[in-house]
């Protein structure tokens, strides 16, 4: 099997670079309206007020006690001995609103991890796509859900910086490449999915390295932060998960899965109130049959990647099974950035790929277009420092974009099974789990 060329020549470019221009414009959109408005517009967050606040929050505990006791917080001790070492002590006394003015350092840091975050997925689609590297980076650095991310402050913003190392083809030595993956892991547990890939390659050498390297890193910051046992991490998710069970309106707001939906038929949320009994029951029972279907046409495609592992490379084993986990559950939809930036890595113009790609760049649109109000907040906005009346309700994007992710699941999970067919005919599947010399002739499709 030979290397498949990459994406090259400009009638294939002219694409990526009108989507780009649409990702672009949703930039200048959002900024025309934030002069106006005095605040971001949908699909940025409702609560004009709480920009960073998803750093200063955590940060907070990493400054005072009770961070798993108390508040009952699902991230390692990494999170809080990372925040710890970047802010001023003395003004974590209140809460985390009066540290965001105060806390200067913070603020740096949060727009230094973005800049961070910009240079690393600049560097990696440079190496892997660089006839194209420059419209996947703009769509990929302002779109939504990097920008998403910064607006909010959320830690995978230094996360990524780490996971765009181990997954980006950025550094070479397996050493570095395990430290940066432990990284990962300890800010954003579910992120040992994506570190599973490399046992489709029979990478198991760097698997162990990574896991040994997670442990390690987890136990230090456990020993220097002196809170978040196993034990502990283990009820706060319980807990977390019974907290967030009655949060419907932001379950869906900037959801990744239409699972999120089926909470509304609940006494909560009147849904029947407002829209039509077969309607909601045709939802019901559509909506598990699409998710179920997509996520087995994954898990085949995973079958066949791991009957042939040459036929396709560890980024993509790793965008299958963020995708298939993100179309059945939403952690977020700034988890989209993981999701993203391995699918703009990819090199070849299939149309599988292309069609994948497409979904990509419209899930970067920073738009939505608002067809019914469902709240209305009265606040100052922090960014800019004024009184704004802030509408936000259903809009076009929540119902679109965890149907654009199954399009994308489906799109990959198919042209990984066509690149298996094509593998097949030209040497057998194996089950050998020895690595052998499989790796050093591995194909990048």
């Amino acid at each position: 099997m030979t290397r498949e060329q990459p994406v090259a020549g400009w009638r294939r470019t002219l694409p990526e670079i009108a989507l780009t221009l649409m990702v672009l414009a949703g930039v200048a959109n959002t900024i025309h309206r934030f002069m106006i408005d005095g605040k971001l517009p949908q699909p940025f967050i409702f609560d004009v007020n709480d920009t960073f606040m998803d750093w200063f929050n955590t940060a907070y505990w990493a400054h005072n006690p009770g961070a798993f006791d108390n508040w009952h917080t699902v991230y390692p001790p990494l999170s809080f001995v990372f925040l710890r070492s970047l802010g001023l002590h003395a003004c974590y006394g209140a809460n985390g609103l009066a540290a965001r003015d105060c806390d200067f350092v913070g603020v740096y840091a949060i727009c230094a991890c973005f800049l961070l975050c910009a240079v690393a997925s600049w560097f990696a689609f440079r190496r892997a796509v660089p006839q194209v590297a420059l419209w996947r980076w703009l769509s990929f650095t302002f779109g939504l859900p990097l920008l998403f991310t910064f607006e909010r402050g959320n830690l995978i913003l230094p996360c990524f910086v780490f996971f765009a190392l181990a997954y980006g083809g950025i550094i070479k030595n397996r050493w570095l490449r395990a430290a940066a993956i432990a990284v990962t892991i300890n800010f954003k547990p579910y992120l040992l999915i994506a570190a599973i890939g490399l046992a489709w390659q029979r990478r198991w050498r760097d698997l162990e390295l990574a896991g040994l390297a997670t442990v390690g890193l987890y136990l230090l910051t456990y020993a220097m932060f002196g809170d978040g046992s196993p034990m502990q991490l283990a009820a706060d998710v319980a807990i977390w998960v019974q907290m967030t069970s009655g949060q419907l309106y932001e379950g869906i707001y900037y959801s990744t899965s239409y699972t999120s939906f089926l909470a509304f038929d609940t006494p909560h949320f009147p849904t029947r109130d407002f829209v039509p009994s077969q309607v909601v029951d045709w939802i019901l029972f559509l909506v598990p049959i699409v998710v179920r279907t997509s996520q087995a046409v994954g898990l085949l495609s995973l079958i066949g990647a791991w009957l042939q592992p040459r036929a396709v490379t560890a980024q993509r084993v790793s965008l299958l099974l963020l995708t298939i986990a993100l179309v059945g559950n939403s952690p977020g939809g700034y988890t989209e950035v993981f999701l993203l930036f391995l699918l703009f890595l990819e090199q070849s113009a299939r149309p599988g790929i292309k069609i994948a790609l497409a979904m990509g760049y419209l899930l970067s649109i920073p738009y939505d277009y608002v067809f019914s109000t469902l709240l209305t907040i009265q606040a100052e906005a922090w960014l800019s420092g004024r009184p704004v009346t802030a509408p936000f309700g259903f809009a076009v994007g929540i119902f679109a974009r965890p149907g654009l992710i199954v399009a994308m699941l489906w799109a990959l999970s198919l042209d990984t099974l066509g690149q298996v067919v094509r593998a097949h005919r030209a040497q057998r599947p194996t089950l050998d789990p020895h690595p052998r010399a499989m790796l050093a002739r591995a194909v990048k499709s």
